[in-house]
């Protein structure tokens, strides 16, 4: 049996998997507990997290946002000001910061949704700038441009998570959680529905799907996950601005899903690992980090648009006795053709 068998077969990926999740337990062990390389090792897990709830929206339904940043903002402005403010712990703002921002986009959604691609793109994009100017003049809530300092760290049992091992693990429970959650949608029937509008709306509406409420809960659902993710990344870095979660937020996590391929489950977790370590990599060249993005974006739309796990990706399941695209290769045009006779 050849490598290329081994990894397509259920053992070989259960074994893969299997060393993976072992990588990631010992990574601090692994990394000789370097806080830099975790906090690193940290943001890369929680790009993760906004990367795959962007993918509900773009690569599931087909539908087009450049406002992910401001949600992931309002879920971190949430929880620090409960934190800061009133005191409440950690396990109580995080999931109201979630909620909140849930609830915010099921009623952007309700506004905007029946927008078309373009109109949109400016739709979510003009919301976010909404959110940051907001932030930016609430003066006595959010503190506007002097942000929030001192936002507390979580506490287990009464021992707050200050290391960056705590914070690690936080965040890797989470997001292993919430790209299990989205593998798991993807294959129900709530996600066939978000496939079926995405590859055809009058089809999918034709045979019953209600388009407008699936695409509504896609929103819902993707801006949940950023609003906890937000929550996390107040506490984590215990200060936050209005300039965090700007126009320039957005585009990074849809340059993360573009990059690694929309559609699948694995490619916004490629993007986002790809684009936190490549940074810290050469951090020289910080200043030309957007020009750097978006050239990157630029090569994968030229040479490979499907992105590189492509539009099928290491999770995606067999079919009609052939096996589909794998993580990096697709499937060659005759085998698809086989069933069909000779070209």
């Amino acid at each position: 049996m050849t490598l290329r068998n081994v990894y397509a077969s259920k053992e070989g990926k259960a074994i893969g998997m299997g060393g993976l999740a072992v990588i990631l337990l010992v990574l601090p062990r692994l990394l000789g507990g370097n806080d830099y390389l975790l906090q690193v090792a940290t943001m890369m897990a929680l790009y993760v997290v906004l990367a795959s709830s962007l993918n509900l929206i773009i690569g599931f339904t087909g539908m087009y946002s450049l406002g992910h940043g401001a949600f992931y903002g309002m879920g971190a402005y949430t929880s620090a000001i409960l934190s800061v403010n009133l005191g409440w712990p950690f396990w109580i703002t995080m999931p109201l910061g979630g909620l909140l921002t849930a609830l915010v986009g099921a009623f952007l959604g309700l506004a905007t949704l029946r927008l078309r691609q373009t109109f949109l793109v400016f739709g979510t994009l003009a919301f976010g700038e909404i959110v940051r100017i907001l932030i930016m003049n609430w003066s006595s809530l959010t503190r506007g441009p002097m942000g929030i300092p001192g936002i507390p760290p979580p506490k287990v049992f009464g021992t707050e998570l200050t290391s960056s091992t705590h914070y690690y693990y936080l965040i890797l429970v989470y997001a292993i959680l919430m790209v299990f959650a989205i593998f798991r949608l993807y294959y129900s029937r709530i996600g066939r529905a978000w496939v079926a509008i995405r590859e055809d709306e009058v089809a999918a509406s034709s045979m019953g799907i209600s388009v407008f409420g699936y695409k509504i809960l896609a929103f819902t659902i993707s801006c949940l996950i950023a609003g906890l993710a937000g929550a996390f990344y107040a506490h984590f870095v215990t200060f936050i601005s209005a300039d965090q979660f700007g126009m320039g937020e957005s585009f990074l996590i849809l340059t993360m899903v573009a990059l690694g391929g929309t559609g699948s489950i694995a490619g916004p977790i490629i993007g986002a690992c790809i684009l936190i370590v490549i940074p810290e990599a050469f951090r020289f060249l910080a200043e030309y980090r957007m020009v750097l993005y978006g050239a990157m974006l630029i090569v994968v739309i030229v040479l490979k648009p499907e992105g590189l796990a492509g539009i099928k990706g290491l999770f995606m399941p067999t079919t009609g006795g052939r096996r589909r695209t794998t993580l990096f290769r697709r499937e060659p045009k005759v085998a698809a053709v086989k069933a069909g006779g000779s070209q």
